[in-house]
């Protein structure tokens, strides 16, 4: 089994999760909502990378998961995982009723949504690269 990466995932997950939250500011037009729009997020993007960073772990853990055609190879499983957090990006931004029946600007634009879906897939693969820079951090 492949080390387990705990640290790399939290680190990756904040950096990512705080990207997100500066495009959130940019298009979230209700103060109020920022903040939890933002843990949200926060949470979720750690959830995420974690999963994208140690696949192993999740199919050890989940069996099922490597039975799904397809969704068993580690690439196909980043980038379901991507997928899926796009789509949730973009829906959970949008679910915030307004007083007309619509949102209140809680509409992240699609390709913020899909920048940090890539960025979540992305992340094993750049950890190599980011890891001999970032060796200050605790953990490293």
């Amino acid at each position: 089994m492949a080390e387990l990466l705990i640290l790399p995932a939290i680190y990756l997950g904040i950096v990512i999760g705080l990207y997100e939250a500066i495009l959130v500011h940019r298009d979230v037009s209700v103060p109020a909502h920022r903040f939890g729009h933002m843990l949200h997020a926060l949470i979720f993007a750690l959830v995420a990378v974690f999963a994208t960073m140690n696949v192993e772990f999740v199919f050890a853990s989940i069996p099922a998961l490597a039975n799904i055609p397809l969704i068993g190879s580690p690439l196909i499983f980043r980038i379901a995982i991507g997928i899926i957090a796009m789509l949730k990006i973009h829906a959970i931004s949008a679910a915030a009723p307004g007083m007309a029946g619509g949102s209140v600007g809680l509409k992240e634009k699609w390709s913020h949504s899909f920048i940090v879906a890539v960025l979540i897939v992305a992340a094993p693969y750049v950890w190599p690269f980011i890891e001999p820079v970032v060796g200050f951090l605790p953990g490293i």
